[in-house]
């Protein structure tokens, strides 16, 4: 069954509206972990428009499954994460504009940069994830650049209401990266209605949703909206 890594970055974001401290995106992390999780994603970004520091290291004292810290290239913030504790690092593109996370890392443009990046962290025996687009050029660089994993952008396949070439695009990049010894995850824009094709990729052995949980929990509460979508995972 393909591994589900629920994201809890926007259970924060409803929270940092108000600057409140409820909604606890901790406390849905461990919802998350009875619902059947084997893992929780957060995103610390650099304007800390919604996880914060502190949810960070409660999360790491408090969560039993995986800890999986997305992160930018930033040198301060891979200082945070080699603080952080986390199990598994995932490094991502980011802009300060931006409503959400766009594009892949360009790891054939900032190869050196990467591969420096990756070496630091896997230093603290953490597993290294490059969040990459379905492209064999991109998965390739990877390899090179030494990680560990990539996540394969889903992101341009839900925007285009799952076209067959858009997924073929990702069953090759899955392939490729498999072939390389590469660990293969997806993620970005899934959800309840879509996730199918993409659980049933080869090779895919871990997908990180957030959004389309949060926004089912919204209506259904989270122990529910995380069951759900680990019984979507299991009969792909």
């Amino acid at each position: 069954m393909t591994r589900l890594s629920v994201n809890v970055d926007h259970v924060a974001t409803l929270r940092q509206a108000r600057r409140a401290t409820v909604p606890d995106p901790v406390e849905f992390a461990l919802e998350s972990e009875r619902a059947g999780a084997a893992g929780i994603t957060v995103h610390l970004r650099a304007d800390r428009r919604h996880i914060q520091d502190d949810d960070l290291k409660r999360l790491r004292r408090a969560i039993g499954t995986q800890l999986n810290l997305e992160v930018s290239l930033a040198a301060p913030m891979l200082a945070v994460a080699e603080r952080s504790g986390a199990d598994s690092f995932c490094l991502v593109p980011e802009h300060r504009q931006e409503i959400t996370t766009e594009g892949g890392l360009d790891v054939c443009a900032e190869r050196l940069r990467i591969a420096r990046a990756v070496r630091r962290l896997q230093k603290l025996g953490a597993t290294v994830t490059l969040f990459v687009d379905p492209d064999l050029d991109q998965i390739q660089a990877a390899a090179d650049a030494g990680a560990h994993c990539v996540e394969i952008h889903t992101g341009p396949w839900a925007n285009s209401r799952a076209s067959t070439r858009e997924r073929a695009r990702i069953l090759r990049a899955a392939q490729r990266a498999h072939e390389l010894g590469l660990e293969v995850h997806a993620g970005h824009g899934l959800d309840y209605a879509n996730v199918h094709p993409i659980a049933s990729v080869p090779h895919v052995e871990e997908l990180a949703i957030g959004h389309s949980i949060v926004a089912r929990a919204v209506l259904l509460g989270f122990d529910r909206a995380v069951a759900e979508m680990v019984s979507v995972l299991r009969n792909p």
